[in-house]
């Protein structure tokens, strides 16, 4: 039924610019009978008189004009966006929506995506930071980034980062005053600087495995705890503890001699940072170009 009344609307609101029957049909590729039969059961459906039909010309009445006055500016935007949709296929346009950690943000998305902005001005690009599994319906997200043994069956995942691995550091003023650890446990002992997960508020727990490939988990305790992975790294540089960091985040400071590492053998590689996204999702031109620059090659 509502489909019907839009189809009629269009034809009324073309006879009605056009104040012709014939110039009208020609414009809407029907015949002059078949477009004078949708407008008189359109007619008939809201019980009124819409057209005022003489010899020589046609004319919407009062009701008409007042209906026409309504539906046409939604005619037009409906036309304009469309058209917008039209032309984005050649230039891509819209905004995208990403979750992510701060450290996936500042290493992955921004350098690969900086450069695209700028070629694509009408792409819109939104990081929000986050350490939780959110969920991407609920938090309005096209995507979200996380390593690839943690993305959820029903989703598309896509690889963006090489694998990773999460490493033991801590200054060397640090190990001069406390020791070094020699396993995972003897971390129970250590000052250590704790990560606070956002989705349900506990500590992260570090995360280890043997030689033999069992997973070795410990509960570490210290002075300072932060949300968000860049200042772990910074405190623990500043001596206040050891902390568990991606390798990646630590590579300059262990470079720079800042930062020394511990416990390596029990440190394993994992699967890098993928993006994922509900495979329902139709692509828009403007995630397609983030989807093409994110793609890791190699």
């Amino acid at each position: 039924m509502l489909r019907d009344n839009l189809n009629d609307l269009i034809a009324l609101a073309a006879v009605a610019e056009e104040r012709s029957f014939t110039r009208a049909a020609a414009r809407l590729n029907v015949s002059q009978s078949a477009l004078s039969h949708t407008i008189k059961g359109l007619e008939e459906r809201l019980g009124l008189r819409l057209l005022t039909r003489t010899t020589r010309s046609v004319a919407p009445t009062l009701e008409a004009e007042d209906l026409l006055a309504t539906i046409t500016p939604c005619f037009e935007k409906i036309e304009a966006r469309l058209k917008a949709l039209n032309d984005s296929r050649d230039q891509p346009t819209g905004t995208v929506r990403i979750v992510a950690t701060d450290y996936a943000a500042d290493t992955i998305l921004w350098p690969k995506l900086s450069p695209v902005l700028k070629q694509h001005p009408s792409v819109n690009l939104e990081i929000v930071m986050d350490y939780g599994y959110t969920d991407l319906a609920s938090s309005q997200c096209d995507a979200g980034v996380r390593y690839g043994d943690q993305v959820s069956d029903g989703m598309i995942s896509m690889r963006i980062a090489q694998d990773d691995r999460m490493i033991c550091v801590g200054s060397p003023e640090y190990f001069e005053q406390a020791g070094r650890p020699d396993v995972p446990h003897d971390l129970e002992t250590h000052r250590c600087i704790n990560l606070r997960l956002s989705n349900h508020g506990a500590l992260y727990a570090w995360e280890f495995e043997d030689e033999n490939g069992h997973e070795i988990r410990v509960k570490v305790s210290g002075q300072v705890c932060f949300n968000t992975i860049q200042p772990v790294l910074t405190a623990a540089r500043d001596g206040h503890g050891l902390a568990l960091v991606p390798e990646g985040l630590a590579k300059t400071h262990l470079e720079a001699g800042t930062l020394e590492t511990c416990l390596d053998s029990y440190c394993p590689s994992f699967p890098g940072f993928h993006l994922y996204y509900p495979s329902r999702q139709r692509p828009s031109s403007a995630f397609q170009v983030v989807l093409d620059a994110l793609r890791e090659r190699g």
